[in-house]
């Protein structure tokens, strides 16, 4: 009989992450894992010294996560700055014990450091703003993670409110605005969210347009 990861859900209920924590994982095992699942599939893995989680994002999950990386990815553009969009890639550093895939990941200022080629944190900067969506618990504790990795921004999003967290002497400091979007504070997001609820995806996008023509008539 195949096991089934338990299916973690939203206080409504409805399924958003399954989840499955191992403990005391040695680096080389948890490279190996990542090797035998290869690239392309559903579950992404978190290791943060030892302690390793399987997640399969559902509905739930990923809607949040496709809206709010459109809702970056259209502040960037729109407003005429650079992006490289890497999605859920790996990041690794074997020396901190570390690994990540985030829901979303995003270079901006340090876009033209790694233009068009492959990434290698061991010798670039990590990306400047990287996304996470738990709208349940996880053993993984993120902000340690990514404030490890250097980020200088890490989102959070639980389903209903977005932390927005800066990194100040090692260690993440919520704050109101985006340090890699300046002129963006949470009540823009709160407004867009509200209006995929309610206009659909495609019109809220639209009128984030019209917002940031208004703001960037340059761009």
């Amino acid at each position: 009989m195949q096991t089934q990861l338990p299916v973690a859900e939203t206080k409504e209920s409805m399924p958003a992450e399954q989840r499955l924590t191992l403990n005391n994982i040695a680096w080389d095992t948890y490279e190996k894992i990542l090797d035998a699942f290869g690239e392309y599939r559903a579950v992404r893995l978190h290791y943060n010294e030892g302690v390793l989680e399987f997640m399969v994002p559902l509905e739930a999950h990923e809607n949040p996560s496709d809206i709010i990386g459109a809702f970056i990815r259209r502040l960037v553009v729109d407003s005429g700055f650079d992006l490289k969009s890497m999605a859920s890639t790996t990041l690794r550093r074997k020396e901190l014990q570390k690994g990540a895939e985030p829901d979303k990941c995003f270079y901006i200022q340090n876009e033209s450091k790694v233009r068009g080629r492959e990434v290698d944190l061991e010798k670039d900067p990590p990306p400047d703003l990287v996304l996470e969506v738990d709208i349940t618990h996880t053993d993984i504790d993120k902000n340690h993670l990514y404030a490890k990795f250097g980020v200088p921004e890490f989102w959070r999003f639980d389903g209903q409110t977005l932390t927005i967290l800066q990194l100040q002497d090692g260690e993440y400091q919520e704050v109101e605005q985006s340090l890699s979007l300046p002129w963006v504070n949470k009540s823009l997001f709160y407004e867009y969210l509200n209006n995929c609820k309610t206009l659909g995806e495609a019109q809220a996008l639209r009128q984030l347009s019209t917002w940031i023509a208004s703001h960037f008539p340059q761009s």
